[in-house]
């Protein structure tokens, strides 16, 4: 198993541990997401989902999408520095390699943005 399959797989782990009540569109080999299926609005617009997290593998990392870094900004304030670091763009962090820390620090930012999506009743 190379790498990136290795940085997936304990990806998909610590996400599946949301599943439900979230729930994947796609679960697939290499494209894992959780998405809240719940009728709401969101700055005035009416939606019947919402994406919360993903891990796709790419051609030299997996990317790990992490969308409640666009419900608040806040929530990177939480991120250890070491995360901090694979993040590219806003939301999108590059994993290439994997470990315990990181794997601390993912599940760390995973239950910050669930609470976050309970809160405003995304959930």
């Amino acid at each position: 198993m190379d790498n990136k399959e290795t940085v997936f797989l304990a990806l998909h782990d610590l996400l599946s541990a949301y599943q439900p009540p979230l729930m994947p569109k796609r679960d697939e080999p290499g494209y894992y997401d959780l998405w809240s299926f719940k009728p709401l609005e969101i700055e005035g617009r009416k939606r019947s989902e919402v994406f919360f997290a993903g891990a796709i593998i790419q051609k030299s990392y997996v990317g790990f999408y992490f969308m409640p870094v666009y419900v608040d900004v806040e929530v990177k304030i939480l991120f250890a520095p070491e995360l901090l670091r694979l993040l590219k763009g806003k939301s999108c962090f590059h994993i290439k390699k994997w470990d315990e820390s990181l794997r601390t620090q993912v599940q760390a930012a995973l239950k910050a943005g669930f609470d976050l999506y309970l809160k405003r009743g995304w959930v």
